[in-house]
């Protein structure tokens, strides 16, 4: 892992300015943090991208490089993680920029 886990705390946006939101399919690691892996479901919203055949907002996140050391189900996903914001035809609109992380994630 290199950089700073996701969490559902992490702040992140898509290249237009849209808010990433993480819906976890984990909620057992991390209690009031929970870590974000691959197998979460990540929506975009207010994203106002628009092409000359008209709107083409960022709407989801597909990750394409994960951790490689550490699951929590599915791979967990960091600061140097890579994915892209894809629009409703699954076409990728450019990459997800992580503004904002929680520096340490601690274990009980």
């Amino acid at each position: 892992m290199s950089g700073d886990t996701l969490t559902v705390n992490t702040t992140m946006q898509c290249p237009h300015g849209g808010q990433v939101r993480a819906t976890p399919a984990n909620t057992r690691a991390g209690s009031d943090a929970y870590l974000l892996t691959t197998g979460d479901t990540f929506t975009v919203a207010g994203c106002a991208f628009s092409t000359t055949a008209g709107p083409s907002p960022c709407l989801s996140v597909t990750w394409l490089v994960s951790d490689l050391r550490v699951s929590a189900g599915s791979p967990t996903l960091s600061a140097s993680s890579s994915g892209l914001c894809m629009n409703a035809l699954n076409v990728p609109q450019g990459p997800v920029s992580v503004v904002a992380t929680q520096s340490r994630v601690s274990t009980r």
